[in-house]
């Protein structure tokens, strides 16, 4: 797209969502006008009953999803109507001026309001789905902790060339064959240190540490709409990975509605499998036993629509259910100090492996 016409562009994305502000204002005032007390509508995004699945692009919301009333003259809920109002008229001047700002910043303007940033987080979820629009698209960006590594140079937003490579040179285009996901730092750290970008070059590693940050699940999307390579994870084999997991792939209920721009339905599991555990002989001491909650967690997973597509899903978790053991991807080193890096990723690299 030239220049100008990408300026034009973006000119009537922020023209639409500045109109789409202004109508929920409207609305509030057209309420005052006769009297009402304003109410506001926020679909609600913590049921699954308001999600649909589908394989190819994951948890989505429904389109008779239901809704709850933020009431203005409720007193448990006008603190949050006036939340809302309050970030509605940030995001208006960010986006009228082309500014960003975080969502820290947000909170810190207005702590007394506010009272805390997962006030601020959730609200801005809110107005995303309620304007139908990225939150991206509202200017009110979140502090990204996930890292990145390998055969990849890109260049941010503002002309920022990053380049992901500890050598010098740059190269625009990647060539690497695959991305792995690693879910903790401390294992995408050991990854680093043991050379595992060089041994199985040309590759990209990424790590949200832990649950993924939205800026970390975009990264992961525009790396396969870009590349389309193999995408793998490697996450611990306990619940708790197999769910990070499946939010990378298919997506969570609270942004169902952002399922298209954030979920990788070709993800890809590459361990560590429960069934890994047996076939490697991990050391009984490696291994810990599930908890009350990790038993809670596995017995809700095991009822997600995912399963009806991922046949070899359902036996790994069952095998986790039936052994009642988890275990960490640090429990490898107990088989030998380097046979995450040297044997068992690449075999299964190279061989195959992964479900």
């Amino acid at each position: 797209m030239p220049q100008g016409a990408l300026a034009v562009f973006f000119f009537f994305c922020r023209r639409e969502i500045l109109s789409r502000i202004e109508s929920v204002i409207l609305r509030i005032v057209e309420s005052l006008s006769k009297n009402e007390a304003p109410v506001l509508e926020l679909s609600n995004r913590s049921s699954w009953s308001n999600v649909d699945f589908d394989s190819g692009v994951g948890l989505q919301m429904s389109s008779g999803h239901s809704v709850t009333t933020v009431k203005s003259n409720c007193l448990a809920s006008v603190t949050k109507f006036a939340q809302i109002l309050k970030i509605l008229s940030v995001i208006y001047r960010l986006v009228q001026s082309n500014s960003y700002a975080t969502k820290r910043d947000v909170y810190y303007n207005n702590t007394q309001l506010f009272g805390s940033q997962r006030s601020v987080d959730t609200i801005v979820d809110d107005i995303s789905c309620m304007l139908k629009v990225s939150r991206r698209a509202l200017h009110v960006m979140a502090t990204s902790k996930g890292l990145i590594a390998g055969d990849l140079c890109y260049l941010e937003e503002d002309g920022t060339r990053i380049d992901c490579r500890s050598s010098s040179a740059v190269n625009i285009v990647s060539s690497a064959k695959f991305v792995m996901i690693v879910e903790k730092d401390a294992t995408f750290q050991t990854l680093l240190n043991d050379d595992f970008c060089r041994k199985l070059s040309p590759c990209i590693m990424i790590t949200g540490k832990g649950v993924p940050d939205v800026n970390s699940r975009l990264m992961v999307k525009k790396l396969w709409d870009t590349l389309q390579i193999p995408i793998f994870a490697l996450v611990d084999a306990d619940p708790h990975g197999f769910e990070i997991m499946c939010i990378y792939k298919y997506g969570s209920v609270a942004m169902s509605f952002e399922a298209h721009s954030l979920t990788v339905p070709s993800v890809m599991w590459l361990g560590l499998l429960p069934s890994d555990l047996q076939r490697l002989m991990v050391p009984k001491r490696s291994l810990l036993p599930l908890t009350r909650r990790d038993e809670n967690k596995l017995n809700s997973l095991l009822k997600r629509p995912y399963f009806a597509s991922q046949p070899q899903w359902q036996k790994e978790m069952e095998l986790m259910q039936q052994n009642k053991v988890k275990a960490e991807i640090q429990s490898l080193a107990d088989i030998a100090p380097d046979f995450l890096t040297s044997i068992y990723l690449p075999n299964k690299l190279r061989y195959g492996g992964w479900l």
